[in-house]
């Protein structure tokens, strides 16, 4: 009889303490309830007073200094008189994305067409756009055909020394290909600059302002120099019956000028998007930098 009652009070004794123990956790777990709740009040109201301290809730928030896009290196003039001065481009407010098309006339048929790129090449299209907007290629010649397969334009003395009276870094230059036994990329490579590129060539490598190159052939050089700016889209017959032409002295020792004049009669860039112009002959909106 006794050890009957002894196993019931065990077993009552267990039962409350099993009551006691889910008491505990429940107001154990209503404290970290609270705390939490507690704290992230306080989280918001310290978030709220720094927003408030930096002017968040400003009816006229401050606008913010734009970025520079694009550096542009000032050249002397006066040092180099292959230089022509036109000013400098602006170097915040520029296309960082997208397309524009430029409109090269020569006097060998065409136009050329060719879509710049904006996105990996904002500089040099930058560049290209306030100059033709300056009528700054008017009347220059083409003055070499490289042996790499390119014609190159851009310099208004025709020397390969000319250019504006600042230069930019380059920006969009391929890697170098493959190594292959011969000249060629490794099969399968795609050429590093395909036929059709256009691409900004400086003097010294590098430092780059007017002077760009049109290749008329597939070319993959052991090391790529040139900052790719864009794509031809139409008159790349032209650029390729210019290439073939006979080439004699530019003066320097070096066989490479055409033999016949390539003269460039104009160069006009489009706005943002648009289509190439149809006509040779400039618009205001096409010539606009």
């Amino acid at each position: 009889m006794a050890s009957s009652r002894d196993r019931q009070r065990k077993l009552a004794r267990a039962k409350l303490d099993r009551q006691l123990a889910r008491r505990a956790a429940v107001a154990k777990r209503r404290r970290q309830i609270r705390a939490g709740v507690g704290a992230a009040v306080v989280l918001v109201l310290i978030v709220a007073g720094s927003a408030w301290a930096l002017g968040a809730f400003d009816s006229e928030p401050e606008k913010q200094a734009a970025e520079d896009v694009c550096l542009w290196t000032a050249q002397d003039g006066a040092v180099n008189t292959n230089l022509k001065d036109v000013g400098e481009p602006p170097t915040t407010g520029l296309p960082t994305s997208g397309t524009r098309p430029m409109t090269i006339t020569t006097n060998q048929g065409g136009p050329i067409t060719v879509e710049l790129d904006q996105t990996d090449a904002p500089c040099g299209a930058a560049s290209l756009s306030y100059l033709a907007g300056r009528s700054f290629f008017d009347n220059t010649t083409c003055h070499e055909i490289t042996a790499e397969g390119a014609l190159r334009c851009g310099d208004p003395t025709g020397t390969g020394l000319g250019g504006p009276t600042y230069s930019f870094f380059d920006e969009n230059v391929p890697s170098a290909p493959e190594p292959s036994p011969s000249a060629s990329p490794a099969p399968g490579q795609p050429a590093t600059y395909p036929k059709g590129t256009v691409a900004m060539i400086g003097n010294p490598p590098g430092s780059n302002g007017s002077q760009f190159l049109i290749f008329f052939k597939d070319a993959s050089p052991a090391k790529p120099a040139y900052s790719v700016v864009g794509k031809v889209t139409g008159g790349l017959d032209v650029v390729e019956k210019i290439g073939a032409m006979p080439t004699v002295d530019n003066g320097n020792g070096a066989k490479v000028k055409p033999k016949t004049q390539v003269l460039v009669q104009s160069v006009t860039v489009g706005e943002p998007g648009a289509a190439p112009a149809d006509s040779p002959a400039p618009s205001p909106s096409a010539s606009a930098g």
